[in-house]
Parts: C-alpha cells; sequence; structure tokens
C-alpha cells in the first residue's frame, strides 16, 4: 500500500494513575488496510482505539491520522467515526433517523440525509427499513445500523470497538464475513479491536497483538498465527504448543524455545517407519472432542503437546498408547524472555 498512512504512533503512552494502559506503543495503519488489534481485556488495545478517536489524550509521544497531528484535536474534528459494541443507537428515532443523525448535527439537508440514509442502508442490506425503531430489529440488523450510521459521514477512518461481541455465534461468523466484504467495497480504513482470534484472523490485512499495554507483533494473520515471535503470542493466538529448551533437547532438538501448532502434529497407532518426520511415544492424557475436530493432550514422559485430530479419524482415549509425529521444519523458533 502506497500513500501517507492512514495512522501513525510514535511511542505513545497513556496512563491511568499508576497504571500504564498503553506503554511507548509505536504503530503504523496503512490507508485502506483492515488492521485489527488483538489482546486480552487490560492490554491496552481498547486505550488505543479511543486515542486515535480523541477520546483520550496521550500522556507522551505523537499520533497522526492521514499525515495530520492529533493531539488536541476533539473527536468532532477528526476523519474517524466510531462503532461500539452496544451500538448506542437512539431507541425513541427510526432507523432512517439514527442513520442520518451525524449529517443533521453537520447541517446536510433533510433531503440529502434521507438519499444518503437510504444509501447506506442500501449498502448494508438493510433497505426498506427506514421507519422501523431499533427495538423491532434482531441483533445483527441493529449491528448494520450503527454500522451504516456510522459510515454515512464518509470518515476516512472507522474504529470498531468489539462489535460482534454480543452476537451468537452463528450470526458472528456470518457478519464476519459481511464486515470484511464491506471494507472492501467502501475502501476506507477499518481499525478492529476484539480479544477474539478467530475475528482477527478471518478478517484482517494484519494484526496487532497486544499484551500489558505494548505491542507483542504485527503481522499478516498467517505471520503471527505460523510463526508467533513470543511465547504469549503462541500461547494467545490459536493455543500453540511451547516446547521449552530442556524439552526440545529430549526430543533431539537444539536446546532453544519453540512453537508448534497442535494441527502440525500427527497422531500414529502404532511406530511405523516416518521418513523426515521427528517421532516419541506417549500416552493419550485427555480428548477434547469438537465436533469436525477433537483436540488431543499427549504425555511424552513429562511432555505435554497438543494435537488436532480429525473427528472421524483415529478413535482415542486417555490412556491409549500413542506415537507422536511432526515435521522438524514446523517448529518455529521464539525468543526466550517474551
Amino acid at each position: 500500500m502506497n500513500g501517507t498512512p492512514a495512522v501513525r504512533f510514535e511511542n505513545v503512552s497513556r496512563r491511568f494513575g499508576d497504571i500504564r494502559a498503553v506503554d511507548a506503543v509505536s504503530l503504523l495503519v496503512e490507508s485502506g488496510e483492515f488492521f485489527s488489534m488483538l489482546g486480552p481485556s487490560g492490554s491496552g488495545k481498547t486505550t488505543c482505539l479511543r486515542l486515535i478517536a480523541g477520546f483520550e489524550q496521550p500522556d507522551s509521544g505523537h499520533i497522526e491520522i492521514f499525515g495530520e497531528t492529533a493531539e488536541g484535536v476533539p473527536p468532532y474534528r477528526r476523519s474517524v467515526n466510531t462503532v461500539f459494541q452496544d451500538y448506542a443507537l437512539f431507541p425513541h428515532m427510526s432507523v432512517g433517523d439514527n442513520v442520518a443523525y451525524g449529517l443533521m448535527v453537520r447541517g446536510v439537508s433533510k433531503a440529502d440525509r434521507r438519499r444518503r440514509a437510504h444509501e447506506m442502508l442500501e449498502l448494508v442490506k438493510l433497505s426498506g427499513l427506514e421507519d422501523r425503531r431499533p427495538a423491532a430489529l434482531s441483533g445483527g440488523q441493529r449491528q448494520r445500523v450503527a454500522l451504516a450510521r456510522a459510515l454515512v459521514v464518509r470518515p476516512k477512518v472507522l474504529l470498531l470497538d468489539e462489535p460482534l461481541g454480543a452476537l451468537d455465534l452463528k450470526l458472528r461468523e456470518q457478519m464476519q464475513v459481511e464486515l470484511k466484504a464491506l471494507q472492501r467495497e467502501v475502501g476506507i480504513t477499518f481499525i478492529y479491536v476484539t480479544h477474539d482470534q478467530g475475528e482477527a484472523l478471518s478478517m484482517s490485512d494484519r494484526v496487532a497483538v497486544f499484551n500489558q499495554g505494548r505491542i507483542v507483533q504485527v503481522g499478516t494473520p498467517a505471520e503471527v498465527y505460523e510463526r508467533p515471535s513470543a511465547r504469549f503470542v503462541a500461547d494467545f493466538v490459536g493455543g500453540s504448543n511451547v516446547i521449552e529448551p530442556a524439552a526440545a533437547e529430549r526430543l533431539g532438538l537444539a536446546h532453544r524455545l519453540y512453537s508448534l501448532r497442535p494441527e502440525r502434529v500427527e497422531l500414529l497407532a502404532e511406530a511405523r517407519d516416518t521418513p523426515g518426520l521427528r517421532t516419541a511415544p506417549g500416552v493419550v492424557a485427555n480428548v477434547l472432542y469438537q465436533g469436525a475436530v477433537r483436540r488431543v493432550q499427549v504425555d511424552l514422559a513429562g511432555i505435554s503437546l497438543n494435537a488436532v485430530v480429525p473427528g472421524g479419524g483415529l478413535t482415542l482415549a486417555p490412556g491409549d498408547a500413542v506415537t507422536v509425529a511432526f515435521d522438524p521444519a514446523a517448529l518455529h523458533p521464539m525468543e526466550a524472555t517474551t
């Protein structure tokens, strides 16, 4: 992506008393990018979003939005808009009036407000519902109204603060597809905050993983998932196996810290020739049925590894003897200090 970045943080910090919510964060979000901030509660991601929106001001550091300094600029003068988890719709207003509210505040004529609100509702597949009240809509429909209201004022950056958190699993997965398609269609920068690694991986161009007010890793979903830079990322994004240096030596590997994705671990009912793979005998400690797959925990004489196997594959139960096999190329070395 070329041109001026949508958002730039340079060593930005924000404190609340003794708590350093954002700790010297530097990041760059490209124009037109779907960028996710992923991390547990209290990791600093929502505070970063609020700093971009103007709801918070940094204690130190510098923020730019499309090349313009953001410190001290109030929210209404920034080219951004926010979609919140609770949607914050006005219950006494119709859907059409909710969507057009930002235009009314900006002094847009009534005819233009109606036209642009109608266009936005068509875009989010809610055409014809202009006269309904929010209470008459489903959760997914209310989420679309909130999106339309945020987009109708034509922001350069759309901020989304866990907007799918209140939806059930099936609707959440459906809205992930629709959100990504909508972002491609409108072509503006989306910055998305979530604690759900599945959401971040499925929708994003790039992901920043936060922990304790800092960014631990930034990369494409594949980079973050397949090549975590630190123990925290390996644990938080998909629950990778973390192999300690001493355990690595016992498995015939170099003395260092590794991550190994559970789906890269193969379980064999009996030992057999496996060219190119490392093998070790083990005992099944636990089996979790998850529909299409099962997550199997195997004990290798004190070393615990998780494997993901097809739901209709090898039948296993705690206490069964198995052989663990994996390709050494699937191991990703990590820094031992983080």
